[in-house]
């Protein structure tokens, strides 16, 4: 069975997580949005495969739809907002050093999570 973890704005499910990456499958519901944040020690690359999205990627707000692949180097600020109506489904792969939850800074939040 997979971890999966419930959030104000969804929920991510882990489908591999081992000590060279970690593979999530991120589920936002429509109108949500995860904090605006970065990772000191791993990148992540996004596919989108449902629903639509606009991420905004170090200040830059661009839409993606299904197919669509977004890159993430570490330390770039990034956040992705679910435009649609439907549940925007992504899955994340993450490559670095650490893929811990703490490593997560927080520059905005909806939630109160700074």
């Amino acid at each position: 069975m997979n971890y999966i973890e419930q959030r104000p704005w969804g929920k991510f499910e882990n489908l591999l997580d081992e000590d060279y990456c970690k593979v999530k499958i991120i589920t936002i519901k429509p109108g949500q949005a995860p904090s605006y944040q970065y990772h000191y020690k791993r990148s992540e690359v996004y596919v989108i495969v449902k629903g639509k999205a606009s991420i905004v990627l170090d200040d830059v707000e661009k839409e993606y739809n299904v197919g669509d692949t977004v890159i993430i180097p570490v330390l770039m600020k990034h956040q992705v907002i679910n435009i649609g109506n439907e549940d925007l489904i992504f899955i994340e792969v993450q490559h670095g050093k650490y893929f811990g939850e703490d490593d997560i800074v927080r520059v905005k939040d909806n939630y109160g999570r700074i």
